[in-house]
């Protein structure tokens, strides 16, 4: 089988590279022609584990390619995915479809055979039945139907969520492109991967409610968290109880500082616009984006109280500022929120992140990066950590407390222990568990 991907971003080189793994003739297409250039040359311009290697052994086994040209990525595939970028949109917060509508209409003036068009990019309920519109508009006598075949992947482990999914979901009514993608997809079906046939529309909002979801669970427990830190409960345990009824699940029950990255905030954002749009408010997800923004904000507050009530003057040590470990990405980090509010409030900033600093040294002017852990700790009044890297996990305490002007420490991940902490003779503040030997606080 042959295919092409449009857009060589998180979700489309992944995709193209895992299903070259399957065996299938894969040509990944993007106008962006430096980063077609790196990647003819094995230059992956993300990070992602695995994927370097995974790349490299499909394009010297011949089944994964790069180009600019559509047209020629398209020359006899099967089917033709689209997975470029629904970033939110400026002003009203709905997904921007312009680069969705625009390959559509390109894919049009490319079909030269019976080809199934697949939207793999996350977009609101309708978009499938659009790029058909435009798809026939364009050209009438095209062969083709449309599907929906929506990523669930995480960054940092899309190879395995790729190879090793919980489930396939792809929305077509067309008993062709059904047969299609059963064929795509079969590696899957022998190790008896749950495949979702559905509508166009329900697969679309499949994607969203599953993301949608998952911030509630995440909100839901930094509330509880929130909650144990003023009755002297530790957060810790009640996810633990909470998880272990299968109902519910342990997935997405640890407390922090909020979510990020590059699907749950505009995931949540898009489906309240589509509710409201709709005359169908999901209130729920609503209030989960407005608890979400106000806590990353909520976060800096932290770290001054633990400084004392103020960082003016004062060096703050940050540890991680992706959103999540094992990836470069930056959007919506916490710590686009944390690193302005500490410097507006005076404090100078020290940071190491082990993959984000090329693309946080953009985002956040004014920071002084560092080589690693240690260097950021040199000669600070407190160290933040924001991302919970595994090189975090295990810092040598002595050494830390050595290097700090005071021993303090604002644990926004819950790595460490607080009574290893408070052993060790840190001033340690975490979220949502009580210090050793504290119980509620006097009514």
């Amino acid at each position: 089988m042959r295919i092409a991907m449009i857009g060589t971003g998180y979700v489309g080189l992944v995709s193209g590279a895992c299903f070259s793994e399957f065996g299938v003739d894969v040509c990944c297409v993007d106008k962006d022609v430096g980063k077609i250039e790196r990647l003819k040359r094995g230059e992956i311009p993300i990070y992602e584990p695995g994927l370097e290697d995974l790349v490299a052994r499909n394009v010297a086994a011949g089944r994964l390619s790069f180009t600019t040209d559509l047209r020629e990525a398209m020359q006899g595939v099967d089917a033709v995915f689209i997975a470029v970028g629904t970033p939110s949109r400026r002003g009203d917060g709905h997904a921007d479809l312009s680069y969705v509508y625009g390959a559509a209409a390109e894919i049009a003036a490319c079909i030269d055979r019976y080809t199934v068009v697949v939207t793999k990019s996350t977009v609101p309920v309708g978009t499938g039945r659009e790029v058909a519109r435009i798809i026939r508009e364009n050209r009438p006598d095209a062969d083709f139907d449309v599907a929906s075949n929506p990523e669930f992947l995480r960054e940092g482990s899309a190879i395995g969520d790729f190879m090793r999914p919980d489930r396939v979901v792809i929305g077509t009514s067309s008993p062709r492109a059904q047969e299609v993608m059963r064929a795509l997809y079969r590696p899957l079906y022998l190790i008896e991967t749950p495949i979702v046939m559905t509508e166009l529309e329900t697969a679309e909002l499949i994607k969203y409610a599953a993301n949608a979801f998952l911030a509630v669970k995440i909100t839901f427990i930094n509330e509880i968290a929130d909650l144990c830190e003023k009755v002297g409960a530790n957060v810790h345990d009640v996810a633990r109880g909470m998880g272990l009824d299968g109902r519910i699940g342990r997935k997405f029950l640890h407390a922090g500082p909020g979510y990020g990255g590059s699907c749950f905030p505009k995931d949540t954002l898009a489906l309240v616009r589509t509710a409201q749009q709709n005359e169908s408010p999901v209130r729920i997800v609503e209030t989960v984006v407005d608890i979400n923004d106000r806590r990353k904000k909520a976060m800096a507050g932290r770290i001054v109280d633990a400084c004392g009530g103020t960082v003016a003057g004062k060096t703050v040590a940050v540890l991680g500022v992706t959103f999540k470990p094992n990836t470069d990405d930056m959007r919506d980090a916490p710590a686009l929120d944390i690193v302005p509010a500490l410097q507006a409030a005076g404090a100078t900033v020290r940071a190491f992140d082990p993959a984000g600093m090329h693309e946080a040294e953009k985002l956040l002017p004014g920071v002084t990066w560092c080589a690693d852990s240690y260097a950021a700790l040199d000669g600070a009044d407190c160290v933040a950590i924001v991302t919970e890297w595994n090189e975090f996990r295990a810092l040598d305490l002595k050494r830390v407390k050595a290097l700090l002007r005071a021993p303090v420490m604002v644990d926004l991940r819950n790595v460490y222990n607080p009574a290893e902490m408070a052993a060790a003779g840190f001033i340690y503040t975490s979220i949502g568990r009580p210090l050793p030997g504290a119980g509620a606080p006097a009514a």
